[in-house]
Parts: structure tokens; sequence; C-alpha cells
């Protein structure tokens, strides 16, 4: 082959390679826009009653266990107490219906994304619970954005106007940003290592501008107010616009302790809005929870005493081009979280 002809051939590869790789992005992009699209909008919220599956799995477990002889033990003891209780009921007033718990799940990113599925399940409690039911958040979050917790805080809060119950159970860790969620339920409960704490606000903003006048690069930003841009990653850095920005970090810190005290008036802020964090036993010592114990036995002991327990939950389906869109995304949101990190203060 000349070498005419073999350029020819590798200039036709690469140009249907480059076509290959156009329509891979192009693909790409519209499945991430058809997924945001429907993050945005939500998916079908779903309820499932926990009481019968607690009460599937154990039966199953105990017929795994168990002789045949103990089996039949288990199963002629099970009938004798329904007989038992059917007949203490029969043509006695019936009693009023067993108070409901819903069961809902929360795991915070930096940008608090989850809070498109939790509005759309509060919204439905609120339409269905009645006062003196209860709402149990399962939480785990380490914080993030102030805005996108801001927002987490409020759905909470909707719960306590309707007059349910919130009870938080934290398994691992509920800081800064988790904690002001956290601080909205009337009962707090932790695992005994669970992280808890880290009121505090941090900003971070690497500064390149000496880097550009070193290597003789203009930066030009105009802006129109004397605070629009106070420190950024570029703009030469002034003691002025330090002194601003520390002064709106205070000023966000100091209304996330106002939050806080709002729903724990009985913390003393002093001692815990310093941004440390502690683990379970030591928080409770501080009264940042009212008690030591998983979200596990919390449900196991709401059965025992009769409640009817629900979980609430909107199930992500997702086929192979969603897998390959939410790859992108990650990839997209881990960019953006550095991003975020270096312009929006964290409650991290």
């Amino acid at each position: 082959m000349s070498s005419s002809s073999f350029f020819l051939c590798f200039q036709v590869v690469l140009g249907a390679l480059g076509v290959l790789a156009l329509f891979l992005i192009l693909f790409a992009l519209t499945a991430l826009i058809l997924k945001r699209k429907r993050a945005s909008s939500g998916g079908k919220v779903e309820i499932k009653y926990l009481n019968d599956k607690y009460k599937e799995d154990k039966q199953k477990f105990l017929q795994e266990i168990s002789n045949p002889s103990e089996w039949k033990e288990f199963l002629s003891q099970e009938k004798k107490k329904a007989k038992e209780k059917k007949k203490e009921l029969k043509g006695k007033t019936p009693t009023p219906p067993a108070k409901k718990i819903f069961v809902l799940d929360f795991e915070g990113d930096v940008q608090a994304s989850a809070v498109t599925p939790l509005r759309q399940q509060i919204s439905l409690l609120i339409q269905i619970a009645k006062p003196g039911d209860e709402v149990i958040l399962r939480l785990e979050s380490a914080g993030g954005v102030v805005h996108g917790y801001g927002l987490c805080a409020s759905q909470l809060a909707r719960l306590r106007q309707a007059q349910l119950a919130l009870t938080i159970c934290v398994d691992k860790v509920a800081a800064s940003g988790g904690y002001m969620m956290a601080c909205l339920g009337h009962r707090i409960v932790c695992a005994p290592f669970a992280i808890l704490g880290s009121i505090g606000v941090v900003a971070q903003i690497p500064n390149l501008n000496r880097l550009l006048k070193h290597n003789h690069v203009d930066f030009l930003e105009m802006t129109a107010g004397e605070y629009k841009r106070t420190v950024t990653m570029l703009g030469e850095v002034t003691e002025k616009g330090k002194d601003k920005f520390q002064s709106q970090l205070e000023e966000t810190h100091h209304l996330f302790k106002e939050h806080i005290k709002t729903y724990r008036p009985h913390l003393n802020m002093e001692e815990v809005s310093k941004g440390e964090y502690w683990y379970g036993t030591q928080a409770l010592a501080l009264k940042l929870v009212d008690d030591i114990s998983t979200s596990d036995d919390v449900l196991l002991k709401a059965i025992e005493e009769g409640w009817d327990v629900y979980h609430v939950h909107t199930p992500q389906k997702e086929g192979l081009k969603q897998k390959l869109a939410g790859f992108i995304e990650y990839a997209w949101n881990l960019k953006s979280e550095k991003e975020t990190s270096a312009k929006v203060p964290l409650l991290q």
C-alpha cells in the first residue's frame, strides 16, 4: 500500500471515530438532560407497610432455623394468639385505628439534591397523615451549601406546622447542614458513634491573581455595586474585600445558630457552635440529641408497641441510558462541588 493510500485510510478511520465520539457525546448529553428533567419533576412516591414485612421476615428465618416440631409449635401458638385476640375484641366497642408512623430517608450530598423527593414525600404526608401521627426521618448528611440545607430544614418545618410528631434518627452522621435539619426533630436519636454538630460555616477560595500577574495576564472584571464581588478566584484580594466576605460568613453563622436555638433552646450555644463535632454519647451529654439508639431499634419498638409503620420512598429505576447519564452527572457534580466550595459558604 502506498503512503498516500495509507494516509487516506488513516483519515477515514479518524473521521469515523470522530463521528462516533460526537454521537456518544450527544447521546450522553440527551440522556443527562432527560434525567435532570425527571429529577426536577420528581418520581413516583411509594408506600410500603413495614409491619407485614418484619413479620414475614421473622417467620421466614424462624422456619429456616427450627426443626419441624418447633415450627409446628410456633404456628400453633400464633393461631392461638390470633383467636384470643379476636375473642377479646368480640362485643367490645371498636378501638380507634392505631396511630401511624411514616418512615422517610434522606441521604445528603453537598448540593442537598435529595430535597427533591423529600419535598414530594412531605407534601403527600401533610395531605394524608393526621395530627398525632409520627414521621421518622433516617438522616445521613455531613452538610453542604447553605441554601440547599436551608430548604431541607424548611421542608421539615412543614411537618411540625401540620402537627405531626417528628423523630430524627442518625445512624452515621448529621453534621453542619445535616444538624440544621436534625434540630427540627421533636426528638433526636443517634447511634453511639454517630457524628453530630459541626455548627459552623466555611468557604474555600483558591486565588490565582498573583499567578496571572507573574505571567503578565490581565484580568478584567466589571461590576456595578461596591460588594458585587469581594473575594474571587482570579481578582485581586483586598483587605476591604476580605473583611466583607468574613462578615458575610459571620452573619451566616449567626443565622445558623439562631435557627438551632429556635428548635433546641436548651442548648448552650456558646459551647456547641464553634464548629466542633461530637460522637453520639458525647452529643447526648451536650443535649444535642435526646436518646442513644439505632433507627432499627426505634422501628422495632414502634411495631412491638402496636404502631402501623409505613416506609415512604421514591424508588429510582435506572436503565443503561440512565446509568450512563448518572456517571456523567456524577463527574459533573464533582466539578460543580469544587466550584461551589470556592464560591458559596458551606455548612461543613
